[in-house]
């Protein structure tokens, strides 16, 4: 074994860093920083320069001369940045290359009461804002093509399932609309996980913050954050703000997965309710007939990936110590980034289908007077208007759904004369009977609050119209903060 060691120590080194921690660790992680932490780290440089001249921790020529520095640094392309042995990590390299052009007592000067810590917590929020954003942004989007499309629907009914089976008519707005609310509560969930990244672990040092008279605030202004993480100890060790903002990816990808299984079944030739655009369709390599809605199929996949992504950041912090901890950062980082690009893809995809899919009202309308689904409504009419206890209506209604099974007809099929007989203690109109099996009707005196009726969702479609606007309103807002921060800090 000794030999064996010795070998293996020849070829893979025996000082910090060894061969194998090279490629498998530092490369891979400096790859990942470069690609996502670069120009975070930069803004950071800026903030603290300029949080340490306006403290005169720092003379004002020494930050200028500093901030030359930055500035030319931060110009680099990101194929300059590769890794070098020399350099445990960009941290590092960043911090030299700056020392190279201002002196390294300068440089040294600009990290006072700054650690790897605090700066690593900085970027990882920084950058992960401007993703959660971005979801945010295009799930707002596909909001209001929600919206849209069920501007076109108010009156087409269609059948509505529960436990897969057909259940009562409604509509196609409503059913949209359903999905659009869920949606919105999706968008909540990112503005929360925002609200808890957007804030500053800066000035927590390496974990008990410093004795140089910094002024975090400022700092935490300067990067556009909304405020600070004030317990330092907090700052450092908490992985929070990443459990909330995989949770959000995980219910935003869960919750579109759902809805996106019921357009495949919708979109199927037995089921014919959807058609999808040719532009999101695919032909089969044998059979001439088929139109694939491999779109659906696609952003599915992609939505299950995501959540995988979600689940492996939870997994990843899960059981770790409260502190600082590698299991949080580097490795962990580009699931969070994979997790939103997914998510993104899964959105964008599904909008495009959304505004381009066409919907069988004629067909939804025949489905919907199937299946004896508005059997629900003679229960109603016996109790409301014939003064039938309803335990009582609901046993007669069952009866006649049996009867008309038995007979292999629909409801719409049955005369006033075969369903009196088989009431026996009641006599029901011939006008009341039509409206009973008419699936229309069914849906206009579903006139409560947030139900199908089409004066009802004309208001949730009138409601939620603005909601939307007001919320891509906010994301602009931030989008243009964030843009302001970033032009005052170079």
């Amino acid at each position: 074994m000794s030999e064996f060691k010795e070998n293996f120590e020849a070829e893979d080194g025996t000082g910090f860093p060894g061969k194998t921690y090279v490629n498998e660790l530092l490369k891979p992680v400096f790859k990942d920083q470069s690609e996502y932490l670069f120009d975070a780290m930069i803004m950071i440089h800026r903030a603290h320069t300029t949080m340490l001249k306006e403290q005169k921790m720092i003379k004002d020529d020494e930050a200028k001369k500093i901030l030359n520095g930055v500035n030319k640094v931060s110009q680099m392309k990101k194929e300059e940045l590769q890794y070098d042995p020399v350099y445990e990590d960009l941290f590092f390299l960043v911090e030299s290359k700056i020392a190279e052009l201002i002196g390294p007592d300068l440089a040294g000067k600009m990290h006072m009461a700054k650690s790897r810590n605090d700066m690593g917590e900085a970027m990882y929020r920084l950058v992960l804002r401007e993703h959660l954003l971005e979801l945010i942004d295009q799930t707002g989007a596909l909001g209001q093509t929600l919206i849209e499309q069920a501007k076109d629907h108010v009156n087409n009914v269609m059948p509505a399932h529960t436990h897969t089976q057909p259940a009562q008519p409604t509509t196609f707005a409503h059913y949209i609309l359903a999905i659009a609310d869920n949606l919105y509560r999706d968008v909540q969930r990112l503005w929360n996980a925002y609200d808890v990244v957007n804030r500053s672990p800066m000035g927590a040092a390496a974990i008990t913050t410093t004795a140089f008279p910094i002024n975090r605030h400022r700092v935490a202004e300067l990067l556009g954050f909304k405020g600070v993480m004030e317990n330092s100890y907090d700052a450092i060790a908490t992985g929070d703000y990443l459990l909330e903002s995989g949770l959000s990816i995980v219910s935003l990808m869960t919750n579109m997965g759902r809805w996106i299984q019921e357009f495949l079944r919708m979109a199927s030739r037995e089921v014919g309710l959807l058609k999808v655009s040719d532009a999101y369709v695919q032909a089969s390599s044998i059979m001439p007939q088929k139109r694939n809605p491999v779109s659906l199929e696609h952003s599915r996949a992609l939505a299950s990936s995501a959540v995988g992504e979600g689940l492996t950041i939870v997994q990843m912090i899960h059981n770790t110590p409260y502190g600082d901890i590698v299991d949080t950062e580097d490795d962990l980082q580009p699931h969070l980034y994979e997790g939103v690009g997914k998510s993104l893809r899964v959105v964008k995809l599904m909008r495009a289908v959304i505004i381009t899919m066409s919907f069988n009202k004629d067909k939804a309308r025949s489905q919907a007077a199937m299946n004896m689904i508005t059997i629900t409504e003679l229960a109603d009419v016996l109790a409301r208007d014939y003064g039938v206890p309803f335990r009582e209506a609901h046993r007669l209604s069952s009866l006649v759904a049996k009867k008309s099974l038995s007979l292999n007809k629909e409801l719409y099929e049955l005369t006033p004369y075969e369903v009196n007989e088989w009431l026996e203690v009641v006599k029901i109109s011939e006008e009341d009977w039509k409206a009973i099996v008419d699936p229309q009707q069914f849906v206009e005196r579903r006139s409560i609050q947030g139900g199908p009726n089409s004066k009802v969702v004309k208001d949730m479609i009138e409601e939620r119209t603005e909601v939307w606007r007001t919320m891509e309103k906010n994301v602009k807002s931030a989008w243009n903060h964030i843009e302001k921060i970033k032009l005052d800090l170079k």
